[in-house]
């Protein structure tokens, strides 16, 4: 991701920030899950993985990369952050809890950024859901099965001709595994032809 990139890690505010987006990324939850995540909902011992709460008072576990493990167990102990305690883990300057429009004006700033150096991304409009969506997309170029992608993202139903599956944790770390990058390529398969699945895609 060319946000990634763009973000200053000399800084606190810049490891706040990439720990944020990273994790954004790897688990696509919604924004308000990730500005409600607690320090004791993270399980950073290997094998990894977090424990999110979702809409509707639905719950879910999403396993996370090793190194994205690493990312959060160096953002929480720079911040003195005890990860036993039900504490906040993303806050503002000011030691509340990062709101939505802080995600928002977060992303717009590395937006801006990123566009300063590669100026096609300026056209595209980017915002806390379309992390979302860049998660679904990747999943489903690294071959996961869109009824695996549901259950990862906490969606109710992909579309009328797939029903939606229960999950153990089990299989949903042999999917993080096939996404194992976040620059893994794949092939154009016959989905991102697929009006369905991309008007579902539309709709995370």
């Amino acid at each position: 991701m060319a946000l990634l990139g763009s973000i200053d890690r000399a800084t606190p505010d810049g490891r706040r920030d990439y720990a944020l987006l990273v994790l954004m990324f790897n688990t696509g939850a919604r924004v308000t899950e990730i500005v409600e995540l607690k320090a004791s909902d993270l399980e950073l011992t290997k094998p990894s993985s977090i424990h999110i709460s979702g809409k509707g008072r639905k719950e879910r576990i999403c396993p996370i990369w090793a190194q994205t493990a690493q990312v959060l167990r160096e953002y929480l102990e720079e911040r003195g952050i005890d990860p036993r305690e039900p504490i906040t883990v993303f806050t503002n300057h000011v030691g509340g809890p990062l709101t939505r429009f802080g995600v928002r004006y977060i992303l717009a700033k590395y937006l801006k950024k990123a566009s300063d150096e590669q100026p096609s991304i300026s056209k595209k409009r980017i915002h806390p859901h379309s992390i979302r969506h860049s998660t679904a997309v990747h999943l489903l170029k690294s071959g996961v099965d869109l009824s695996t992608i549901a259950n990862w993202l906490g969606h109710s139903s992909v579309n009328t001709t797939n029903k939606y599956a229960v999950m153990d944790l089990e299989m949903k770390r042999e999917a993080l595994a096939k996404a194992k990058s976040f620059d893994a390529g794949a092939e154009k398969t016959s989905w991102s032809r697929d009006p369905g699945i991309l008007a579902w895609l539309e709709s995370l």
